[in-house]
């Protein structure tokens, strides 16, 4: 490992490429190294609910979310926000969240975690309303 890793996100795969899910999702973590944390570049386009009402929780890992571009709506448990730019949402485990771009203009946002071998996400059906505005909604 060097002591320093420089990378550009969208040098970074898409893991959206190719599928139906709007927008774009870089994981830097792998082409970085590091040894503590975790970090996703993610890219929203305008009126894209891309977890068409769902959510998930963590049993273990916190997370910080760190919006750089455009008007996020977040939602973290029972409560649900517009986010603009500069704005940093650290939520605790086991605390249900979600996040979709309800806005004209697109949002990019940086989701940082620890590091772990595991994934410990729990998805959850039917977390909120689907966005009406969405430009693609879930199946059925």
């Amino acid at each position: 490992m060097s002591d320093y890793s420089i990378i550009c996100a969208d040098d970074v795969e898409d893991a959206y490429a190719g599928s139906d899910v709007p927008g774009e999702f870089h994981r830097l973590t792998p082409g970085l190294d590091p040894e503590q944390l975790a970090v996703t570049f993610i890219r929203i386009p305008p009126h894209s609910d891309f977890e068409q009402g769902t959510g998930h929780f963590h049993d273990a890992i916190e997370e910080l979310y760190i919006i750089t571009r455009g008007t996020l709506t977040f939602r973290c448990g029972d409560d649900i926000q517009s986010l603009g730019p500069r704005t940093v949402v650290r939520v605790a485990p086991q605390t249900p969240r979600s996040h979709r771009n309800e806005s004209d203009d697109v949002v990019e946002l940086w989701a940082i975690s620890p590091k772990t071998e595991s994934n410990d996400a729990t998805k959850l059906d039917d977390f909120w309303e689907a966005s009406p505005r969405a430009r693609q909604h879930a199946d059925g």
